[in-house]
């Protein structure tokens, strides 16, 4: 302990002396970087096709499959439009990422929609998604999803009554800084969680789609028959039934946000999508029909969650296998929401959209250090007040108008960057289908049940406008002094340097 306590102490001297020579940080010939010669400080291609699959996978699957359902029967009315929503959802999942594939194998940058924003339209709307998504959409989710982990670790220990919420935050707090902790450790480690707990969640999946093909061909079809037959359905009812079945759906979109880390990304990438998506639209579609086999539309209605329901109807002695992998499912989703979060948090501080601390690496363990802790740190904010299904309401709203207008960034840039090489062009058909699709998502529950949190989240996006006029586009000088030395403090702190010039 005396010894890593005085190499510490040695290599923060180090970085001092290295700040007080550099006004601006860090030097990349400084000292402590001696000691790390091996590797480039940059972001390293580490992600292979296995590993890219399972980021997909493991993002898509999360709670979504296991809570989800209740809510898109509920806004869908009938057994049978809810399996057509379910299978829309695929579709235009699938549709939606060849779209993502063919910007990310044309601008090979991480962070996603944040840089083919950037080259169709400009700074400030580039500067509006990131100030978006890197403070509300981004840390929202991963809440979300480390809230549902520990709603179905403490139940168990609460049978039969309600969960104390002050339980509940704690253990999704401490699930936040347990994920933010693997993730600032290893690059690999992060990687082989997600792969492992990928494989975890796929296994429920396909325990329950095996239950439900054997009630089937034992005859247990009355839930499945007269499926049209329900309530009417609103215009808007079915936006929010999409709505929480993209949720499901979610995380098709997150391997751009890792392009510089994935090796050969113009083969991997839509290879990956090609495999991983199709992959999901299968297990939920079949998953949803393994549930009706066993419960009725009126108890999927009631049930707080649908899966473990499922369990105890058909696992009897064995149900608690089902919360138990649902456990694994949530966590591995919010592994892999942190791992993308904290790529685009490092992007736009990179770029000066963020604070320049957010762009530095950690020249022990080569991981965006500063951008992961504060996507977690903003996480833990978000779980004080949360309540789960306003923030999916929240985020969805949030999330498809910057995807319409990143499929739109398609459309303008065949047209004004038609320079730019394309290893993969998509129909342009498919991305003004997915326009229509992602307007529709935007305006139908807004049209059909006006509701101020609409209005508040439309206020949240434009008022990034505020901050970029003065500090982005302006930059102005004294926002740069005041950063200076909480830069080259928490740099000593954490370790941390700017990263090599990425070409």
């Amino acid at each position: 302990m005396h010894q890593e306590t005085k190499v510490k102490k040695e290599a923060q001297v180090r970085v001092q002396e290295e700040c007080q020579n550099d006004s601006t940080g860090l030097d990349r010939d400084s000292t402590i970087m001696d000691k790390h010669p091996v590797k480039a400080i940059v972001l390293q291609k580490e992600i292979g096709l296995l590993s890219a699959v399972c980021l997909i996978v493991g993002n898509m699957i999360g709670s979504g499959i296991f809570i989800s359902p209740k809510a898109v029967l509920f806004y869908s009315g009938a057994v049978g439009p809810c399996l057509l929503i379910w299978t829309a959802c695929g579709v235009l999942a699938i549709l939606g990422a060849l779209c993502y594939a063919e910007l990310g194998t044309m601008i090979s940058k991480s962070g996603g929609a944040y840089y083919y924003l950037m080259e169709a339209f400009g700074s400030p709307v580039a500067y509006l998604y990131s100030w978006t998504t890197v403070i509300v959409v981004k840390p929202a989710a991963f809440s979300i999803l480390a809230l549902s982990f520990a709603e179905y670790a403490s139940a168990p220990f609460f049978p039969g009554c309600n969960l104390p919420v002050m339980v509940t935050k704690c253990l999704a707090a401490a699930t936040i800084v347990f994920i933010v902790t693997i993730n600032c450790f290893s690059v690999k480690l992060a990687s082989y969680v997600q792969n492992i707990f990928t494989a975890a969640k796929l296994l429920i999946i396909l325990i329950i789609v095996g239950a439900g093909i054997v009630l089937l061909v034992e005859g247990k079809t009355e839930n499945l028959s007269n499926t049209f037959d329900g309530k009417s359905v609103s215009v808007g009812g079915i936006g929010f039934a999409f709505y929480s079945g993209l949720w499901a759906y979610d995380g098709w979109s997150q391997l751009n946000f890792i392009t510089e880390e994935l090796k050969n990304p113009v083969r991997n990438m839509p290879l990956a999508i090609i495999i991983g998506i199709p992959l999901v639209a299968v297990c939920y579609v079949m998953t949803n029909i393994a549930y009706f086999t066993v419960l009725s539309r009126d108890e999927i209605l009631r049930s707080p969650a649908v899966a473990v329901a499922f369990g105890d109807k058909v696992f009897h002695s064995m149900s608690w296998i089902v919360p138990f992998f649902v456990l694994f499912s949530t966590f591995g989703s919010a592994n892999g929401s942190c791992f993308t979060a904290g790529r685009l948090a490092y992007v736009c501080g990179r770029e000066g959209h963020m604070v320049e601390i957010l762009s530095y690496i950690s020249v022990r363990r080569l991981t965006p250090t500063p951008a992961l802790m504060f996507n977690g740190f903003l996480a833990i904010l978000y779980i004080i007040p949360a309540d789960i299904n306003t923030l999916i309401n929240y985020f969805s709203f949030a999330q498809w108008f910057f995807c319409g207008l990143t499929i739109l960034s398609l459309i303008v840039m065949r047209f004004t960057k038609k320079e730019l090489k394309r290893p993969v062009k998509v129909p342009i058909i498919i991305a003004v289908l997915m326009v229509l699709v992602s307007c529709y998502l935007v305006l139908a529950p807004i049209i059909d049940n006006p509701n101020i949190k609409f209005l508040y989240c439309a206020i949240f996006i434009l008022s990034g406008l505020l901050l970029h006029y003065p500090f982005v586009h302006l930059k102005v000088k004294w926002a740069r002094r005041l950063m200076r030395p909480i830069t080259k403090y928490l740099q000593i702190l954490m370790e941390v340097v700017p990263p090599e010039k990425f070409e």
